[in-house]
């Protein structure tokens, strides 16, 4: 066979797939989307799925099922996703420890946060709550720090996770104020958060949507909140900032991705309903409700902030030393 005619077949068997693949991209959805989530029902995250999979259901006209794959700090979902056919029916919530934290800490994860996804859009945001059990005997964080260079290594936090957010948030306030928490890993807020209202840990870092009910029924003790002004949820609550802690100021993003080579059409058309969805008053509202902020952006813009936040955390895990536990 000359190398013409080899040439040629493949030509028209690509003609031949080319059509087809169109038809199904113009028709998408015709079945059923998953929508995978990293951790256990319960956190932020979870949430977020939950609220942005109900209104993309209606505006899609198909199902949108949350599936919930939790485990070795959010790796597990993102390598599952990371091998999901492109075709548009595999999503995931992607939150940032996901695609900028985790890949610094593991170099033997099994996914590259810039190739193996497609960047839709970011989704929302929150700021972490540093929370205290009632027993621990302190009530800013100027006791905390006191507390913990007198007994070093004796008060635990716990954490949504190893190379989470809430990690990453444990291991800063250690290293800016020098002192020794000895860190507890969980598989998610909800059972991060059960462990300190049932007293295994003396406090978390985690977010105002997991934090805020346990604070306002009076559970657990807030020191501080890391965004960057109070929040009209818990006005009470100092800024880490204002509680002594200069620059002190965290909010984890979480983004909608999908399977690399997912047709541009399709990530266009998920963007577009977004927008959307995020402009409706209704969702903004139940968003502010569980102390979330909506956020909207372009594929680009996100690809960009995926690359930029990277490389921000690669430098302060360097800074502050912090490994997988």
């Amino acid at each position: 066979m000359s190398a013409f005619f080899r040439l040629a077949v493949l030509f028209l068997a690509f003609a031949s797939v080319a059509p087809a693949l169109h038809a199904q991209e113009a028709n998408w959805p015709s079945r059923s989307i998953r929508l995978i989530v990293p951790f256990p029902p319960g956190g932020a995250c979870d949430t977020i799925a939950r609220i942005y999979g109900e209104k993309l259901s209606e505006s899609l006209k198909q199902p949108v099922i949350i599936e919930n794959k939790p485990g070795a700090g959010t790796a597990i979902a993102a390598e599952f996703v990371a091998r999901s056919s492109p075709d548009g029916y595999t999503l995931a919530v992607a939150p940032a420890g996901q695609l900028t934290l985790l890949p610094n800490l593991n170099k033997k994860v099994a996914y590259d946060p810039f190739r193996d996804f497609a960047p839709i859009s970011l989704l929302a945001s929150v700021p972490n709550i540093i929370a205290a059990h009632p027993s621990l005997p302190v009530n800013d964080l100027r006791e905390l720090i006191a507390l913990a260079k007198a007994k070093p290594g004796e008060i635990t936090y716990s954490s949504c996770g190893s190379g989470t957010l809430c990690h990453l948030t444990g291991e800063r306030f250690k290293t800016q104020t020098g002192v020794d928490l000895l860190h507890v890993p969980y598989k998610g807020s909800a059972p991060a958060i059960t462990a300190l209202l049932g007293g295994e840990v003396n406090l978390a870092f985690d977010t105002q949507t997991v934090l805020s009910p346990q604070i306002k029924a009076g559970k657990v003790k807030a020191l501080a909140i890391t965004s960057a002004e109070r929040s009209p949820l818990l006005p009470h609550i100092p800024t880490a900032v204002e509680a002594g802690l200069p620059g002190f100021v965290i909010e984890g993003w979480f983004s909608l991705v999908a399977p690399a080579a997912t047709p541009k059409a399709i990530v266009k058309k998920l963007n577009e309903a977004l927008d959307a969805i995020s402009q409706t008053p209704e969702v903004r509202e139940r968003f502010a409700a569980q102390g979330l902020s909506t956020l909207h952006s372009t594929p680009e813009e996100l690809a960009r902030l995926i690359r930029t936040d990277h490389a921000i955390w690669a430098k302060v895990i360097q800074n502050t030393g912090a490994t997988l536990d």
